[in-house]
């Protein structure tokens, strides 16, 4: 069986050099005119002995993901969509900026977390991705940017797993993927630059900071239990308190003195004053008071299955207020790659419901249109009521 030299971080590379009686040394090599140069044939690494470059040719290959589509936004954002089989579709989204050029990667094909307002959420779960396919994305848009750009220099400064999926639930191949972008013969990022997107997998998260600790977002989008086990399943398994706990336990070992909040606007649902100040009493309930933490604001963008609306900039510019006249860090995310649904929450290519996951969710809003006071609006939105 040829392997996949993507799929091996730099120790994993070497083991597989020795079981072919060469030097660790050669994993190296091999290592960098993968990622550093992009290169795919081994007859293009020329500092490899000829005989070396035979017999890799016959048992490895370095195994890009197909292309399906590009699409590229007014106002530069790319997306691209890549075929992962058995009619499953993953998407990259490259989002340049002034001082950085980042890249948002997925994790899983679909995703079995539900959050109410992702359209991937929307799709179910098919599968994990291998390590090989998450870094696949990394090095496909490096190089063609590189060549795209007519640039030697790195492009990509920046990568957020907040592409498709939950990252944690897939964390054997996310942290070998980590760990091939954090190496200096790889793509050399800093581990403050390269953040783990989770809607609070909390056993993961401990072990994350543990094993490979870069910077953590957690999506938060509600500061009671009751909204958040509605608006994020997962609450239910991992309800706030343990949640903020384990960020703060996270804090010991991050790259960064902060944990980044990631807070969907929700009109009528989540982005009242009041919610504001509550988000504020559970962070400082937390421990340290508010500066171990950051907010960010983003802005929901609807797809048609959600029946959720975004929040006026007049609530979301209140509810920032709330914030930061209190002392807490908040911003508010600007929206990119609208015109080609590469927005945040957006990332499904065509939508497929392998989970029952629509029938589900309008059962859901159905019991909850009859449920406490503090659901009523949630429901309301939900349903269409205006």
């Amino acid at each position: 069986m040829t392997a996949n030299l993507l799929d091996y971080d730099l120790e994993g590379l070497a083991l597989f050099c020795e079981q072919l009686g060469e030097k660790r040394f050669r994993a190296t090599q091999l290592f960098r005119w993968i990622h550093q140069k992009g290169a795919s044939q081994f007859d293009a690494m020329t500092d490899l002995a000829k005989s070396l470059r035979e017999k890799m040719a016959g048992c490895a290959a370095v195994t890009p993901l197909k292309l399906i589509s590009q699409h590229e936004s007014r106002d530069g954002t790319i997306k691209w969509l890549f075929d992962v089989g058995a009619g499953d579709a993953v998407e990259a989204v490259f989002i340049p900026e002034t001082d950085r050029g980042t890249l948002c990667i997925s994790s899983q094909a679909g995703c079995a977390v539900g959050c109410r307002f992702c359209s991937t959420g929307h799709q179910g779960f098919s599968r994990n991705l291998t390590a090989g396919e998450i870094i696949a994305q990394l090095w496909f848009a490096e190089h063609f940017l590189r060549k795209h750009l007519a640039r030697d220099e790195r492009i990509i400064s920046n990568v957020v797993m907040m592409g498709m999926g939950e990252p944690l639930q897939n964390y054997d191949a996310l942290v070998q993927a980590l760990r091939v972008m954090l190496d200096d013969h790889g793509y050399g990022l800093s581990r403050r630059r390269v953040t783990v997107s989770t809607s609070g997998v909390v056993p993961m998260m401990d072990r994350l900071g543990a094993d490979c600790p870069v910077a953590l977002a957690v999506s938060l989008h509600a500061p009671q239990d009751l909204l958040r086990d509605h608006l994020v399943p997962l609450n239910k398994k991992y309800p706030l308190a343990e949640l903020m706990q384990a960020c703060v336990r996270y804090l010991d070992h991050a790259p960064r003195d902060f944990i980044t909040f990631e807070y969907c606007m929700l009109e009528g649902v989540n982005d009242s004053p009041e919610l504001a100040r509550d988000l504020l009493d559970l962070l400082r309930a937390s421990g340290g008071g508010l500066a171990w933490c950051k907010l960010n604001l983003i802005p929901f963008n609807p797809f048609p299955a959600s029946g959720l609306k975004r929040s006026s900039p007049e609530r979301v510019t209140a509810f920032a207020k709330v914030l930061t006249d209190a002392g807490l860090v908040t911003t508010i995310r600007k929206t990119r790659g609208d015109d080609i649904d590469a927005a945040c929450g957006q990332l499904a290519g065509d939508v497929k419901d392998r989970t029952q996951v629509v029938v589900r969710m309008n059962k859901q809003r159905s019991a909850m249109a009859i449920s406490t006071p503090i659901l009523a609006p949630l429901a309301n939105t939900a349903l269409g009521v205006e």
